[in-house]
């Protein structure tokens, strides 16, 4: 039996830009951002709100000064079922080009609520426990790093509906897995993969035995990055997500790009001075505000 969630994730303080009816968006820890999907009872399938909310949420973080990571998971008993389709239908129309506009608008309006965790210049970690289904596998391919509990389950089902994953799992999954074959056939059978699969091809880098475990792991992960250059961190992730969709050429001249300006901020010398005296992270002095807050 799995232990109680530990305290430092039980009694959160709310985030203070942040209140949503579909998520509970918290601050674990000084500088650590927890997104909980919050409809146990549907067993936090995405609904029309949750899809707004997700998007603003992400948005939101990204120009916070006080926040350096994001940890991501669900409440209740699974992670997420997909798609809450009851909620999901396009608005009426009786023609079928202006049908066909508004569907389109509204996939495109999704697709771009889980780019927004990509876009976003905190490094991002997503939690997940039970089933993680559709849409749900969708959002956390979007995460920067991906660990799952014992019980996890993972599942393209979009084919057993009639439709093509639209909204991430037929761009990012191959590259997450590694193998465009087992990509090929998980998107095409619809089969369920379990977490020891997960973790085996890629798609998870951690395995826990149940989510307090991995919640307390996350928290101190989480933690550990909150103390670095954010300078540093979002340039990682810039230049990560630029060079899976561009070639080996064009991402040495986009990081050659980035560093010719972030390498003239105080980051990287606060950073040696501190190697050279051998003090730790946690005692650099780095300035973490963002964008226009910054003097």
């Amino acid at each position: 039996r799995a232990p109680p969630m530990p305290p430092t994730l039980a009694s959160r303080r709310p985030h203070s830009t942040a209140m949503y009816s579909t998520l509970k968006v918290t601050t674990p820890s000084p500088g650590v951002a927890h997104v909980q999907l919050a409809r146990p009872g549907k067993r936090n399938a995405i609904d029309r709100n949750m899809w707004r909310e997700l998007g603003e949420a992400f948005k939101s973080l990204a120009d916070d000064a006080e926040c350096r990571a994001i940890m991501l998971s669900g409440e209740g008993k699974a992670f997420c079922a997909g798609i809450d389709l009851a909620s999901l239908t396009p608005e009426a129309s009786h023609e079928p080009a202006r049908r066909g506009f508004a569907l389109r608008r509204q996939i495109l309006d999704m697709q771009d609520t889980f780019t927004a965790m990509e876009r976003c210049p905190q490094p991002t970690l997503a939690l997940v426990h039970g089933p993680c289904i559709g849409a749900g596998l969708d959002m956390i391919l979007a995460a920067d790093v991906r660990w799952c509990s014992d019980d996890a389950t993972f599942c393209v089902k979009e084919v057993d509906l009639g439709l093509a994953a639209d909204v991430g799992t037929l761009q990012r999954l191959p590259s997450a897995v590694g193998s465009s074959s087992l990509a090929r056939e998980l998107c095409f059978s619809a089969r369920v993969m379990t977490a020891i699969e997960a973790e085996a091809c890629g798609l998870v880098s951690r395995r826990h035995p149940h989510l307090a475990a991995m919640a307390e792991d996350g928290l101190r992960f989480c933690s550990a990055l909150a103390i670095r250059s954010p300078m540093a961190m979002a340039g990682t992730k810039r230049a990560l997500v630029y060079a899976r969709d561009h070639s080996i050429a064009d991402a040495l001249d986009q990081i050659a790009t980035w560093n010719a300006f972030a390498l003239q901020g105080a980051d990287m010398e606060e950073s040696m001075t501190a190697h050279m005296q051998g003090r730790s992270p946690m005692q650099l002095a780095f300035d973490f505000r963002w964008g226009p807050e910054i003097q």
